[in-house]
């Protein structure tokens, strides 16, 4: 007898069929509108965490003035914190009551 296991009379075989991957969940990161940042910091922290163009960046910006709230960008979960931690980082760094948030999309 052996004591490898009988691989040809085995019931629970997994097939390729009965894979299925699933793509992650997003979530989005949300820039708040504050009294004191700068417009300038905003775009700032656009460009060089969300990686905006100049034109996108001041297009966000204004979005977050004039509506309170706007999305810098949607990516997966360990991403989406991340750029929202060094956001609030650089922020308080700077001495702005900027706020930065994720949410699920």
């Amino acid at each position: 007898m052996s004591d490898f296991p009988d691989f040809e009379h085995e019931e629970d075989v997994l097939t390729e069929g009965d894979t299925r991957l699933e793509k992650p969940p997003l979530y989005k990161v949300l820039l708040h509108n504050d009294d004191f940042t700068t417009q300038e910091f905003v775009v700032f922290i656009l460009k060089t965490i969300f990686k905006r163009s100049e034109g996108e960046a001041v297009s966000i910006m204004l979005k977050v003035h004039n509506e309170g709230i706007g999305v810098a960008g949607i990516y997966s979960y360990e991403i989406a914190t991340m750029k929202a931690d060094k956001a609030n980082y650089l922020a308080r760094a700077q001495e702005f009551p900027f706020l930065c948030t994720v949410e699920e999309e």
